[in-house]
């Protein structure tokens, strides 16, 4: 009995937030909900549908066809992209480009909790693959369109939007870089409004801060591959392929990339200083003297420190042997780094040589081969406004340029010349939100906040403030 009072409490409880709603939040969850229920990952779903659907969306607002286009190479007809313009009145002034990726990471339904591809509200929180990861953001790019375009404003500055596939796997067709190469006359702007920044919460939902993404790693995964002739198990010899590879791994574990900054990651190593524990304190000296390694071990010690300090190699999967009983004849791993800008993907491969010393043990770069991102400047005229309005929907709320240790689409405008800034204003919790893992989930509060925030955004920098 008590189970049917709770559920009913619950139900009613939901309808209760679903009719407090705006009309204008209910019309973004439409979207939302739309996009997060149709399967985008690579094995079984279609980036594809979900760009026509959204293109549906942007037309019946009063686009007219040749402003909004569904992009499809026919060799991957399930991971195409959307491309729209809201067309402003200065010539004179480049356009900016809010861009997105519909793709997501795989989820399996018998791991999750619920089903990862209906979209779920619950207990104050949105739940299903992609709510995170990026599909919220890429629900406010569309309903920032269908808003203005409805609002009959022209603006001074044209407005740009690209929601492509491939970010998430990098076997992937990618449709970011495929537009920056084949037409680039529908992303050229003066800047991108991109994902890769937002808001941390504190573990009971307080505000912490905001960070801006000014630069970001290079993901790249090499093969790490030790061959042998093997034989019969009954027969051991002091040569094992595994026990070989297993050495060259150790090494690359030990190793350790030397400490850099950019000015980016300067600011945020000052402000984590200020803690003044001994990861603190050895940022402190690690800034005065970058050469310092015991100042540089002890700052590590914090994993979010780690993640930017410096590049990073950490072995993600591993093959071996052919059989029960026979002597391993060849023996994989992959290790999989994040390369700090200004490095290259075969300096990092040469690194990874010398350190293992080992002539028979083969170290190959995994194609694709994706571009070293650029990091941007931090242009007062583009991070000026993202300060300006935090302090309008988020007072007192720190906001700081940070460098992701991850890697985004970003990575194809930088060396293009089109410099790219993952915008704050989503919050997350401090654990990540389950992003590329089980039971993603983001906060309501935090969607709805964030939708507020970047609408204001994006009409600032287009001039309808």
């Amino acid at each position: 009995m008590k189970a049917l009072v709770a559920a009913a409490l619950a139900l009613i409880a939901g309808a209760a937030q679903a009719q407090a709603l705006r009309p204008d939040q209910a019309a973004f969850r439409e979207i939302y909900e739309e996009l997060v229920e149709t399967n985008t990952a690579l094995s079984a779903g279609s980036c594809t549908k979900a760009a026509e659907q959204l293109a549906t969306r942007l037309k019946a607002a009063g686009y007219p066809d040749a402003d909004v286009r569904v992009m499809v190479d026919p060799a991957h007809p399930k991971e195409g992209g959307l491309t729209a313009v809201l067309r402003g009145s200065d010539a004179r002034q480049k356009p900016i480009l809010l861009l997105g990726h519909l793709d997501v990471v795989e989820a399996r339904r018998e791991d999750w909790t619920r089903d990862p591809f209906e979209f779920i509200e619950e207990g104050g929180y949105f739940y299903g693959r992609g709510v995170a990861d990026m599909k919220a953001m890429d629900a406010i790019w569309v309903d920032t369109f269908i808003r203005l375009k409805r609002e009959g404003r022209q603006p001074r500055r044209t407005l740009k939007m690209a929601l492509t596939c491939g970010e998430e796997t990098a076997e992937a067709f990618n449709g970011a870089d495929w537009l920056v190469k084949n037409h680039r006359e529908l992303v050229d702007a003066e800047f991108v409004l991109n994902e890769g920044g937002g808001g941390v919460l504190t573990a009971d939902g307080k505000y912490e801060r905001l960070s801006i993404q000014v630069g970001e790693k290079a993901a790249q995964s090499y093969l790490v591959t030790v061959t042998n002739p093997g034989g019969h198990s009954s027969r051991p010899r002091p040569d094992n392929a595994i026990y070989q590879l297993a050495k060259a791994l150790l090494k690359i574990q030990a190793h350790v990339f030397p400490a850099k900054f950019t000015d980016t990651t300067r600011v945020g190593f000052e402000l984590r200083a200020r803690r003044g524990d001994a990861a603190g304190q050895a940022l402190t000296r690690l800034m005065a003297n970058p050469s310092d390694a015991e100042a540089a071990r002890i700052a590590a010690t914090d994993v979010n420190v780690n993640s930017i300090l410096h590049t990073n190699c950490v072995t993600t999967r591993l093959d071996a042997g052919h059989a029960n009983n026979a002597l391993p004849q060849r023996a994989t791993a992959v290790v999989n780094c994040r390369i700090f800008p200004g490095e290259t993907v075969e300096g990092t491969r040469e690194t990874l040589v010398r350190v293992i010393g080992d002539p028979e043990v083969k170290v190959e770069v995994i194609p694709p081969v994706r571009p070293i991102a650029v990091s941007p400047p931090l242009d007062e005229k583009v991070v000026g406004p993202m300060k300006a309005l935090a302090a309008k929907h988020f007072p007192g709320v720190p906001v700081i340029p940070a460098m992701s240790s991850g890697a985004t689409d970003g990575r194809y405008f930088g060396p293009a010349g089109i410099p790219v800034y993952g915008v704050p204003g989503i919050f997350g919790d401090p654990d990540g939100n389950g992003a590329h893992g089980l039971n993603e989930r983001i906060r309501v509060r935090s969607v709805y906040e964030g939708r507020d925030y970047l609408y204001d955004l994006v009409k600032t920098y287009i001039g309808l403030r």
